[in-house]
């Protein structure tokens, strides 16, 4: 993350963090540069509308009007949730099987955000500040909702007859990258009779770049090739969405919603490399995709035999083309060398389901099945540059071929109060999932998995609140590792892999969340995760590499949340927000057969802010790092550590009504953080075979200049 230390930028890391089977990125995705999201930033809020729900007397439940968030000038639902104490956003859908029980910790109105094309960030900036009644933080174990556990945000909001937001940031770098002007959204809601509707348009733009000299060294450590170059990275991706809610009489609810988008990323690096002995060269790696994607979805409540229930359909296809050349031009007018990659993706999911939940005394019960169908085609191609400066194709069997999922579940549920500190939520569920190939060798496979979670939370005293969940959960397979990729920027290759399993894994959960009053908010959650079928890099039977299954792996650590309010030692409008993640990670290393930690895994993040609105005043300024750690990643012929730190540090100065609108300047990376990559190659498997090289890089990412703008209407 080349882009800084921002709280919601923290995040969304520990968010991938703590999900539950979540994989840790291939060294060649972490390779690419990336920008994180927009930092939050700040409405007063009218007093209750008669339509708003109360805020009921639920055990441990926490609530936040409107006007608490006055100081911060919010714009909308997501500026307002990055400033209650101690709350971390956890959205984590990316790998959850089909739509299943709740996972992410926000609610609006009560009810979930189901959609997977929209993350849960990007939907609550599409809630303007002025609709939000208020937000309750609450134990989601008390809720009638499964899965939910530990602290859950709902959102309470009114329906308005017309409002909206926007926002555009632009950004600048000194060094190697191209200027950012083309990131901004705007989002409409409103209410025609009984037909609410939303809609917006974005385009979510992201810059990256590093540059700088490097070495390639020998076995001993003496120079072998010096080189010296650029990359940079750019990325586009407009969206249009739309949705419409309708209330009917009688208090059912029907939704549905749709999406649209294209993307446009195009990434360069361009290099000179001198040798110690031979001719020097310039060699440029040039790659490009280009996708679209849909998604429409629905939903229908209505009451049934005194409970309620609730059916939902989602439709979603993503294209994807992609391609990559590396080309090497030698000094002295010699033949180029190289090579080009390419791929052409159709991926889609269908999925059905239905709820049907009703109360029996203090009990919450619900009975949900669901279907989901996937798909993925892909048609790979990888070419040769010949002497003639044309590109040859050379046969890539491993690239071409489909994958479909059929997967069936079914779960029972079951919540109520213990007593008035203490609350149960349990669920049974079982999945049938058939995973076939299409293609000549036609491999189908049917897999019967358990799953279920137990939650408990309890509130000893007013401002103190523990919560333990227990879960087994199956894993979401990525269907692009069952097919061979080549990786042309650091000469490597993945084979195909047919007899892929989803991972299994006993999650446990537990949290502590302690309101410091006037001083702020504290939560410490300890996780443990045991992975079955752990999804790594492994040796194949044809003698090559590729993704595979481990039979066991697990990590286990905490996460420290929490807003320290600096207002009771006379630093009036000052607060610190915090964010501190330490794991460690274990798994058996499929070559060497020796204990090692799960390769490319961030093992430590610190995140640490602090925000002052300066009273009677407009204005608000803060500083603040960012500190991320990861293992090093893992091939059968080559060991690397590659990150990007060890500090992003960042600095903001905010106005919050310059005609109406609130204006930012951040500058970030004045510590200068560099991209870093230490790789050793060996000449054959690493557990036998002399070293043949190593390529050590620090190279610079510069300052960077932001300039945003955020308003309603």
């Amino acid at each position: 993350m080349n882009s800084g230390g921002y709280r919601i930028a923290a995040r969304r890391w520990a968010a991938l963090l703590l999900a539950g089977t979540a994989m840790p990125l291939s060294a060649q995705e972490a390779a690419q540069p990336s920008g994180d999201a927009s930092h939050a930033g700040p409405v007063t809020g009218d007093a209750p509308p008669p339509e708003a729900p109360p805020a009921t007397n639920v055990q441990g439940r926490q609530s936040f009007a409107a006007a608490d968030f006055a100081r911060f000038a919010p714009k909308t639902a997501l500026d307002m949730l990055n400033n209650v104490p101690g709350f971390l956003i956890r959205a984590d859908q990316s790998v959850v099987r089909g739509l299943g029980q709740a996972t992410e910790n926000v609610l609006v109105n009560s009810q979930r955000l189901a959609s997977k094309s929209d993350d849960l960030f990007t939907q609550l900036s599409r809630i303007p500040a002025a609709s939000v009644v208020r937000i309750d933080i609450v134990d989601g174990a008390t809720l009638s909702i499964p899965g939910l556990s530990g602290q859950v945000a709902d959102v309470i909001t009114r329906p308005d007859a017309f409002s909206g937001s926007f926002s555009w940031r632009g950004e600048a770098r000194p060094h190697f990258s191209h200027p950012g002007y083309t990131r901004a959204e705007v989002s409409v809601k409103g209410k025609v009779g009984q037909i609410e509707y939303t809609a917006s348009l974005a385009n979510q733009a992201n810059r990256g770049a590093y540059g700088g000299a490097y070495r390639i060294l020998n076995a001993d450590g003496s120079l072998r090739e010096a080189r010296n170059g650029r990359l940079w990275s750019d990325n586009d991706a407009p969206k249009v969405s739309a949705g419409l809610k309708y209330t009917g009489a009688g208090g059912s609810i029907a939704n549905i919603n749709g999406s649209y988008s294209r993307e446009y990323n195009t990434y360069n690096e361009t290099e000179d490399r001198v040798p110690v002995v031979g001719v020097a060269q310039t060699r440029q790696l040039y790659a490009r995709s280009r996708n679209y994607n849909y998604e429409i979805g629905g939903d229908y409540q209505f009451g049934l035999l005194g409970g309620q229930l609730k059916l939902i359909a989602l439709d979603r296809f993503q294209h994807n083309t992609f391609a990559e050349n590396a080309i090497s031009t030698p000094v002295d007018g010699s033949a180029r060398t190289g090579g080009r990659y390419a791929q052409v993706v159709d991926a889609g999911e269908v999925i059905g389901r239905a709820e049907y939940s009703w109360k029996a005394g203090q009990a919450d019960w619900q009975i949900a099945v669901e279907g989901a169908f996937n798909r993925l085609d892909k048609d790979a191609s990888l070419f040769d540059l010949d002497s003639g400066g044309s590109f040859v194709e050379i046969p890539f069997p491993a690239g071409d071929g489909g994958v479909r999922e059929a997967r069936y579940d079914a779960s029972i549920s079951y919540g109520r109060p213990l007593s008035g500190k203490l609350s149960l939520q349990a669920t049974l569920a079982g999945e049938k999932s058939t995973i076939s190939q299409t293609g000549p060798l036609g491999i189908s496979r049917t897999f019967l998995r358990p799953k279920g979670s137990f939650s408990l939370a309890w509130a000893p005293e007013r401002g103190f609140d523990i919560s333990l969940k227990v879960a087994r959960a199956v894993g979401q397979l990525d269907f692009g590792d069952f097919l061979g990729r080549v990786f042309l920027n650091q000469g490597n290759q993945n084979g195909s892999n047919f007899e892929l399993v989803p991972e299994q894994a006993w999650n446990v959960d537990l949290a502590f969340k302690k309101d410091l009053a006037k001083w702020g908010s504290t939560n410490m959650r300890l996780f443990y995760r045991g992975i079955s079928d752990f999804v790594d890099l492994v040796p194949l039977p044809s003698g090559g590499e590729g993704r595979g299954n481990i039979p066991f792996a697990q990590r286990y650590g905490f996460e420290w949340t929490s807003t320290f309010k600096l207002d009771p030692i006379g630093f009036t409008g000052a607060k610190i927000d915090s964010n501190v993640i330490l794991q460690r990670t274990s798994l058996t290393d499929p070559l060497t057969g020796q204990k090692r930690q799960i390769a490319n895994w961030t093992t430590r993040l610190i995140s640490v802010s602090l925000r002052h609105d300066v009273p009677h005043s407009d204005w608000a300024w803060g500083a603040g790092m960012e500190h991320v750690e990861r293992e090093q990643y893992v091939r059968l012929n080559e060991v690397g550590y590659e990150n990007e730190g060890p500090i992003f540090d960042f600095y903001f100065i905010e106005h919050k009504n310059v005609l109406g609108m609130t204006v930012r300047l951040d500058v970030v990376n004045l510590a200068d953080a560099h991209y870093r990559l230490y790789r050793t190659v060996y000449t054959g498997r690493r557990d036998s075979s002399p070293v043949a090289f190593i390529e050590d890089r620090s190279q610079l990412i510069g300052p960077i200049f932001r300039l945003g703008v955020k308003g309603n209407f």
